[in-house]
């Protein structure tokens, strides 16, 4: 049982959790914006009110990237962190199987040799 505490002690939790909220935030706020976000009417504007106006989108669509880059490269970390303590946690299973199958043939081998005598 202590070898599984120890395990999961290599995960780093604390991390883990104060980081959850503010990727569920972000991913959220970033749904919604997207989801909102409706394209304005150009047509009918003369030619620099529509340039402002796909000026302006361009840079609303740079900080959205920006952002979303933002988010998967914070869920990436998060993930690579993951799964490297799944590595070690299978890792650790391995060893813990292999010295139970070997207490095992131990305990077989002692209980022929004690009930041969």
């Amino acid at each position: 049982m202590a070898g599984w505490i120890a395990a999961f002690k290599v995960i780093p939790w604390a991390e883990l959790i104060l980081a959850a909220p503010a990727l569920v935030k972000g991913a959220q706020k970033l749904w919604a914006t997207v989801r909102k976000q409706e394209s304005p009417a150009l047509s009918g504007q003369d030619p620099v009110a529509r340039q402002r106006a796909l000026e302006a989108q361009v840079d609303e669509l740079r900080r959205e990237l920006t952002a979303a880059s933002e988010l998967v490269t914070n869920l990436a970390e998060q993930n690579s962190r993951l799964v490297s303590a799944i590595e070690i946690l299978r890792v650790r299973t391995r060893v813990l199987f292999l010295a139970t199958v070997i207490m095992a043939a131990a305990l077989i081998l002692l209980a022929v040799v004690v009930l041969s005598r």
